[in-house]
C-alpha cells in the first residue's frame, strides 16, 4: 500500500527560457533555463521523439513467442526484444503496432489486446509507449528498414520469461510487457483463447 508523504504532485519547477539545441528527422532537444525545486538556478535538456514508440509480445499457437535481435547502436550492444519500432503521433498505435509487427517479422494477428502504456527514461525523455500483446498469427514475408539487420527465432514463452529474468533481454518495453503479460496469465487476466495457449 503506498504511503502517502504529504509533498506536493504539482510541478516545482520554474522554466525561464527554452531553447532547441538539436533537431533531426527523428527527434528535437530542448535545453530549458530553470529554477530548481529548492529555487537554484540551472538547466535542464529534454529529448522530445517525433513519434511514439510501439511493442507487441507475438504469441504463436504453440505458445512460444517469436523475438527480434539487432544490435543497438546507442548500447554498442546485441539485444534481444519483442518487435517494436516508431509510430506517428495521432495514429492509433496498435495500427503502428500492426505494421511493426509485419515488417520485422512477416506476421499478421487476428487477436489483439493492449498490454501497457510506458513512459521511457523519464528524466530525459517524454517518450510514451504502447505495448500489445498478438495472437492467432498468420506469416507472411517480412520487410525490414534498411538501417535494421534483424535476427527472428520462436522461443517458448516460459523460456522467454527466463530470459527476462536472467538478463538476457533487457530492453525496457519488452521486459515490462513480459513480465505483464505473465502475472495476467497467472491471475485469469486474459482471454480464454490466449490463457489456453500459454497453459500448454
Amino acid at each position: 500500500m503506498p504511503i502517502e508523504t504529504g509533498e506536493s504532485t504539482g510541478n516545482p519547477w520554474t522554466v525561464l527560457t527554452s531553447t532547441t539545441k538539436y533537431e533531426n528527422a527523428w527527434m528535437e532537444v530542448v535545453e530549458h533555463k530553470v529554477l530548481t525545486p529548492k529555487g537554484a538556478p540551472g538547466i535542464y535538456g529534454v529529448v522530445h521523439p517525433r513519434s511514439i514508440a510501439t511493442g507487441v509480445v507475438p504469441i504463436h499457437d504453440d505458445g512460444t513467442v517469436t523475438l527480434v535481435g539487432q544490435y543497438r547502436f546507442p548500447l554498442k550492444q546485441y539485444s534481444w526484444e519483442i518487435p517494436e519500432g516508431g509510430g506517428r503521433k495521432g495514429l492509433e498505435p496498435q495500427e503502428s503496432a500492426a505494421r511493426e509487427l509485419r515488417e520485422e517479422t512477416g506476421l499478421t494477428a487476428r487477436r489483439w489486446m493492449p498490454l501497457m502504456k510506458l513512459h521511457l527514461s523519464n528524466c530525459i525523455t517524454d517518450e510514451v509507449a504502447y505495448t500489445f500483446v498478438a495472437w492467432s498469427l498468420e506469416q507472411g514475408e517480412s520487410a525490414p528498414d534498411e538501417t535494421e539487420v534483424l535476427a527472428v527465432r520462436r522461443v517458448p514463452f516460459a523460456d522467454v520469461i527466463d530470459m527476462v529474468l536472467d538478463g538476457a533481454i533487457t530492453d525496457a518495453m519488452a521486459v515490462a510487457s513480459l513480465l505483464k503479460l505473465r502475472v495476467l496469465a497467472a491471475e485469469d487476466g486474459l482471454p480464454e483463447d490466449l490463457a489456453s495457449i500459454l497453459r500448454l
